[in-house]
């Protein structure tokens, strides 16, 4: 009797199950260096957000820092003003970015007629899937991160953000 050629059924099955071990091994990995490059980026945006606020303040003394996110940006070909300063590139000043949501704003304090003080912030959209921390920074320059709760929005006002732990 001639033996076929080819393989078994169980030897296919078997062959699919260490496929399927592989994966689930690989899975969770993949999603948290997904979630570890979100949140790399999260911080820098929020640096980068420090940094345009000064550009910002230097550059239109009269109103101190911006009043938001959309005056740090501006669309391509932008034309620097008070309204858009094109400091910060169209991504970052729609606000959002990797997985994460992106606020910044400045505000008079003291009866103050310019904005002394400011926020940058960042909070994931898909809490456990595109970060699992908050981030945020104020005129201090002092990296902050507040560990994450789902549905937790950026940090809103300067108060806030001076609650957050600092970075380590």
């Amino acid at each position: 009797m001639q033996r076929q050629q080819g393989f078994s059924l169980i030897e296919l099955l078997i062959v699919v199950a260490i496929i399927l071990v592989i994966a689930a091994i690989a899975v969770p990995n993949l999603l948290r260096a997904k979630i570890a490059a979100n949140e790399a980026s999260a911080a820098r945006t929020v640096r980068e957000i420090t940094t345009a606020q000064v550009g910002y303040q230097a550059t239109y003394p009269l109103v101190g820092f911006a009043p938001n996110l959309i005056n740090l940006g501006g669309a391509l070909p932008c034309f620097p003003s008070a309204a858009t300063a094109c400091i910060l590139d169209d991504q970052v000043s729609s606000g959002t970015k990797s997985g994460y949501k992106v606020f910044a704003a400045g505000f008079a304090t003291g009866g103050a007629a310019i904005n002394t003080v400011f926020v940058g912030s960042t909070a994931p959209i898909a809490f456990n899937q595109s970060g699992v921390r908050n981030f945020c920074m104020v005129g201090d320059g002092v990296l902050r991160i507040h560990p994450g709760v789902p549905g937790l929005p950026p940090a809103p006002d300067v108060a806030t953000c001076l609650a957050y732990p600092i970075a380590q």
